[in-house]
């Protein structure tokens, strides 16, 4: 049975976020709405979840020592991670002392690092991915091109938003991709994964939430990306009866092996009935963003009540929705926005400025969300308002 007690006292329900982002800044808020004490940690000062919790920390969460000096002086009832790059094997031995990771450590460790959920996926579940090989250096790296063929696509075991990604479609792409991937990982130069291309016809994310009383999905989520970046997302995505079951299959016997409660978002390619599995966060994922405005319960109060040990009711979509990324590019510590009262005329239209102190080069920065009467309208109507906004430096 869970208890929640009273903010700021010895009582109260102390949760540490590991990670501060526009995700985290959500969950934050749904916690405090259940009376929750949050404290939000991230390598940045004033980082959005910052802006609202209790209390924060500045240091490197990659710093196991640093990581566990806060965990260790907060004594948290709760530790969520909200990002992966995370001193996992210190996460791990709190575990072993007594602190409750969410979901899991093991969860953290193994999607902060492609080889470990691919291992997992597709080699002890035995679950359908695209053809993969990882590889420590250049020559191992021409080697898995020949093998799979092109195209394919480069990443880093360990990155984010894109980074270090790239797609070859000819021999003369090998230098620049290898290049990309060893600049852009997480933790500097290293292995890579290799991928053979997909052929799909769309791809979603299936919100799935682990919780007290079983597992739930939300309606799927439809998405377009750039560079491995999140750009566009709408929901529901339109699909076969039989290739959303197999989702949802996947996707519960995914989760259940990572262990835990809480909301993860699992994406899959969709070629016709075929459901092809990508890849699975152990939190809320960008795409969800347009839960904000579409469903009764967001994935951020999904997160919130699986993970406090509550239960989750049946999850309503209000109506077709879409979210679009409001992506600054260039250099500012005082970034200001402009054209909100025109995008903003439209009554279907709402706008989360996520308030990231700063840009240095591109960065997300904001969401436009739109619920119109149908998918169509709503993805054009967030489109429309974004191309209104400008800012200024």
């Amino acid at each position: 049975m869970t208890i929640l007690g009273t903010p700021f006292s010895s009582t109260a329900k102390r949760i540490l976020l590991c990670g501060s982002g526009e995700l985290g800044k959500e969950v934050a808020i749904e916690l405090q709405r259940l009376g929750c004490e949050v404290i939000a940690c991230d390598r940045y000062a004033n980082a959005p979840a910052m802006q609202v919790a209790d209390r924060s920390h500045v240091l490197s969460m990659l710093d196991g020592q640093a990581l566990r000096r806060v965990i260790e002086m907060e004594k948290p009832d709760l530790v969520v991670p909200e990002i992966e790059a995370i001193a996992t094997d210190t996460l791990i031995a709190l575990e072993q002392e007594g602190f409750h990771i969410v979901p899991t450590a093991r969860a953290a460790q193994l999607t902060m690092n492609r080889e470990g959920i691919r291992c997992l996926v597709a080699e002890e579940l035995g679950i359908q991915t695209s053809s993969y090989a990882f590889v420590d250096d250049k020559a191992a790296f021409i080697a898995a091109i020949e093998k799979i063929g092109l195209p394919c696509v480069v990443k880093p075991i360990m990155s984010s938003s894109g980074k270090g990604q790239s797609t070859l479609r000819c021999n003369d792409d090998v230098n620049a991709a290898w290049q990309t991937a060893q600049e852009g990982g997480r933790t500097g130069a290293g292995r890579v994964i290799v991928e053979g291309f997909v052929d799909f016809d769309y791809e979603i994310t299936l919100l799935t939430v682990q919780h007290c009383n079983g597992v739930s999905f939300c309606p799927p989520i439809g998405h377009r990306q750039e560079g491995g970046d999140y750009q566009e997302s709408w929901q529901p995505q339109t699909m076969s009866a039989q290739a959303l079951q197999r989702a949802q299959v996947i996707a519960e016997e995914v989760t259940s092996a990572l262990g835990g409660w809480g909301l993860f978002g699992v994406e899959f390619f969709i070629k016709g009935d075929e459901v092809i599995f990508s890849e699975v966060s152990p939190r809320p994922h960008d795409t969800g963003l347009v839960t904000l405005v579409s469903q009764n319960l967001s994935q951020f109060a999904l997160h919130a009540r699986a993970i406090l040990g509550l239960p989750i009711h049946p999850i309503h979509l209000h109506g077709p929705s879409a979210s679009k990324a409001l992506v600054v590019k260039g250099k500012s510590e005082q970034l200001q926005f402009t054209g909100l009262n025109q995008a903003m005329a439209a009554a279907d239209i709402d706008i989360r400025l996520f308030g990231k102190p700063e840009v240095d080069g591109e960065r997300r920065m904001g969401v436009v969300l739109s619920r119109h009467d149908s998918v169509e309208l709503a993805v054009t109507s967030v489109k429309i308002a974004a191309s209104k906004i400008g800012y200024i430096f």
